[in-house]
């Protein structure tokens, strides 16, 4: 009778909630980078077609997205920052979000094979799977290293937009995914450090949790310093300019910086430093944690985007090595 009333009272999922399931901020940043490798790639590519593959990146990290949250809904009840998503929330099913991820995930890697090529519609269907069953249903609770790993998938994305627009992946396209690769581990745990007490109730396995707070502050310096050299690289290789050397070495040095700064402090050894459930917010102790992590985004945001406007603009590249 309880369940029935429940089915009774229980108010239709909104299309904004299926919208959220595919987790939009999340997609904007795979969208973008993406775009980033489609134009650096330099072919002339239909914009028609170059629409549609960007629409299938969009779609293809969508489905992820959803696949996640369905499979991490029991997960995400647990935790302040996700218990408010749509399928933890009851706002959606999770047979529901589960279907959508499926169809999404066809859809766009059909799509892409039938409008570019195969080799883009391959490394998108890896992509997705390699989210959503080797990152969502096995590293996530069962290594530390989860993020290490797991964050290929979030590095592909430029590798596909080059794939979409040449039809190959040369050396400078996996560079920006190594960019992406390498960024992963500070940018992650240097928010799980002021989030710890979430996945130590969630029964996640993130560094703060397993290694404690000390060990990952230590492993965010070391994956700092190997990051900014990578950062640097594609001024030597022919894919970066003038410009993107100087923003790569500026923000490099700041974020090398923070990262220090970072060490030095106390960060993650206070249990639940945040002041509510935002991500910024957060109290002094944890505050070079936040400051790490937010600028993280933002040199990332300013690698690819000087990239992107160097080659729209027709900017020479340095090739230092050439």
């Amino acid at each position: 009778m309880a369940m029935m009333a429940q089915t009774a009272t229980r108010t239709p999922a909104r299309w904004q909630d299926f919208v959220l399931l595919l987790k939009p901020r999340v997609m904007s940043l795979v969208v973008f980078t993406a775009l980033t490798g489609l134009v650096c790639a330099g072919q002339p590519v239909n914009p028609i077609l170059a629409s549609v593959a960007i629409l299938c990146i969009a779609v293809g990290a969508g489905a992820s997205g959803a696949l996640n949250m369905w499979y991490d809904a029991d997960i995400d009840r647990q935790m302040r920052r996700t218990r408010g998503r749509p399928v933890p929330a009851g706002k959606v099913q999770g047979a529901d979000a589960l279907a959508l991820g499926v169809v999404l995930s066809l859809f766009s890697v059909m799509l892409m094979g039938m409008a570019l090529n195969w080799l883009a519609a391959g490394l998108l269907a890896f992509t997705i799977v390699f989210y959503a069953v080797v990152y969502t249903m096995w590293l996530k609770r069962w290594t530390a290293q989860n993020i290490v790993i797991g964050g290929l998938a979030g590095a592909l994305p430029p590798v596909i937009g080059w794939a979409a627009a040449s039809g190959t992946t040369p050396l400078n396209a996996w560079l920006l995914c190594a960019i992406i690769f390498m960024w992963t581990p500070p940018h992650f745990w240097a928010l799980s450090l002021y989030t710890s007490e979430d996945y130590a109730k969630a029964g996640v396995p993130m560094m703060p949790v397993v290694k404690g707070a000390a060990s990952t502050r230590l492993q965010i310096l070391v994956y700092s310093l190997l990051l900014i050299p990578i950062c640097l690289a594609p001024a030597a290789t022919g894919l970066g300019g003038p410009v993107y050397l100087g923003v790569a070495s500026v923000g490099g040095a700041v974020f090398l910086l923070l990262a220090w700064r970072l060490y030095l402090s106390h960060a993650g050894d206070a249990a639940d430093p945040r002041n509510d459930d935002g991500l910024y917010d957060v109290r002094a102790g944890a505050s070079d944690a936040r400051n790490l992590f937010a600028f993280s985004i933002l040199y990332l945001s300013l690698l690819f985007a000087t990239l992107l406007g160097e080659h729209l603009a027709g900017v020479r590249p340095l090739e230092l090595l050439r």
